[in-house]
């Protein structure tokens, strides 16, 4: 892998793990050579993680939109940063750059740029690995909430090989080297099934 994208919040949140945890995963993507892009800003683990891979030599590409540079929220000491117009074209050039996806605690941002990720990945938009880092359970319920979408029949079997839930940055980038993504699903097969269900 050459580039990783990451998901994570502009704040810090309230337990110190977490800034622990994204230090972690910059210095361990600079040591095995892997660039960093994310979304471009200085604040919060965002700007924890972009700071802990070019402290140790990495690699950093931020993108961001006009309105979030113009309010000088962006890193200034990237190796490149790039300004789009739009959430929707920052979240696509993010997508375009990365051969893979992690995602640490956040807000509705990551949870929204995490979700669309997988979808696409769902529909077989791409084949790229996606992983959680479940920091001090932060990510608990979400994995609950998977489960709960497989059993209720929302989401099938095979997808829930679509996303990697890890404690450890070593242990998501370890699962990501050996990544298969399922084989994809003939939506037409799904289209054949009842429209309506009589109950």
């Amino acid at each position: 892998m050459n580039n990783i994208c990451v998901y994570c919040g502009s704040g810090f949140g309230n337990k110190d793990e977490y800034l622990i945890a994204a230090k972690g995963l910059g210095k361990e993507l600079a040591k095995r050579g892997i660039g960093l892009v994310y979304g471009g800003s200085s604040t919060g683990l965002m700007g924890t993680v972009a700071d802990s891979v070019l402290e140790a030599g990495g690699v950093v590409t931020g993108i961001i939109p006009k309105a979030i540079f113009e309010k000088e929220l962006a890193h200034e000491g990237l190796t490149k940063l790039v300004v789009v117009d739009s959430m929707h074209q920052r979240k696509a050039a993010m997508a375009e750059a990365a051969d893979g996806f992690i995602a640490l605690p956040g807000g509705f941002g990551t949870f929204e740029e995490l979700f669309e990720i997988l979808t696409w990945a769902q529909l077989d938009f791409h084949q790229k690995p996606t992983g959680i880092l479940n920091i001090c359970g932060y990510y608990d319920n979400l994995k609950q909430q998977i489960e709960k979408s497989i059993t209720e029949g929302f989401v099938q079997e095979v997808h829930r090989q679509l996303v990697i839930i890890e404690d450890s940055s070593e242990e998501i980038l370890n699962r990501f080297d050996t990544y298969k993504a399922p084989p994809p699903v003939k939506w037409l097969s799904l289209l054949s099934q009842p429209h309506k269900r009589d109950i």
